[in-house]
């Protein structure tokens, strides 16, 4: 199973803990993991191998130097490290076909398999969204998007790599920023979602990106989904926005599935 995923120093931490938890989902899978990055150092690699036991997994540093995305439209809000996940089809080997995307602030509670055999077809990218209905009408609006489809969470994507790097048009993307970037609030999902919104999957969010905010809505609340549904049906639980389990001012009931894997990690 290819796995990417990318970051900075900052969250090697918790890449472990998602990393320990994925190998603890899948004993019997052998992992290829892209690391696509700026600035990771050979420090940051060794750790992560001392602190993850399993053997079935190898790492790959991809190295993103600012020259290889010169034409990329960049600001404070729009840096380089925006664009690693939506053209990870140009830096990936050309052996890597697909690959699943998971963010380092997450963890894996159940096996992937049947997302990651998802039957992409001519579809680009199979993700969830985390918007309701009124919600998915207004980013159709604000992100001015010409054909319907979800508005996705961008820390769980399954990608046609080798579709991506036959058909995408990096000048689309750019001209897109360039026309919209003032209405840009999370760039990269608002670009994902705009730009291909046709060309996406809508997988469960109840089981594949489930969050603390999703646990304490309203249909949740009606239907019975509680830690312990997580706990017996989740394959993911996402701690996405700034209510991260690791830090002291965290408010929720799912942070028990983080400190399961995060035995030895000072964070």
């Amino acid at each position: 199973m290819n796995i990417l995923v990318t970051l900075n120093s900052g969250y090697i931490k918790p890449l472990c803990v998602m990393l320990r938890s994925l190998l603890k989902a899948h004993p019997h899978t052998d992992f290829e993991i892209y690391v696509i990055n700026k600035s990771l150092s050979q420090q940051d690699f060794e750790y992560l191998q001392d602190k993850i036991e399993d053997n079935n997994y190898r790492l790959h540093d991809i190295k993103i130097c600012d020259d290889m995305l010169e034409d990329a439209p960049v600001t404070d809000r729009y840096p380089h490290e925006m664009y690693y996940r939506i053209f990870a089809a140009r830096f990936l080997p050309e052996n890597v076909d697909k690959i699943l995307y998971l963010d380092p602030d997450l963890v894996v509670l159940k096996t992937l398999e049947n997302l990651y055999n998802t039957d992409l077809g001519q579809n680009f990218f199979a993700a969830a969204s985390h918007v309701n209905k009124p919600l998915q009408k207004i980013n159709e609006i604000r992100l001015q998007m010409e054909t319907k489809g979800p508005y996705i969470n961008s820390g769980v994507m399954l990608m046609n790599i080798k579709l991506l790097r036959e058909q995408q048009d990096y000048a689309e993307i750019f001209e897109y920023i360039e026309k919209n970037k003032n209405i840009l609030f999370l760039p990269d999902q608002d670009i994902i979602s705009a730009v291909y919104s046709n060309r996406i999957i809508a997988i469960d969010p109840y089981i594949y990106n489930m969050t603390e905010r999703m646990l304490l809505s309203p249909k949740s609340i009606k239907n019975d989904v509680d830690a312990q549904w997580v706990k017996e049906n989740s394959a993911i639980v996402h701690y996405c926005g700034r209510n991260k389990p690791w830090k002291d001012n965290y408010i929720g009931f799912l942070d028990g599935f983080y400190k399961e894997y995060a035995y030895g990690i000072d964070i």
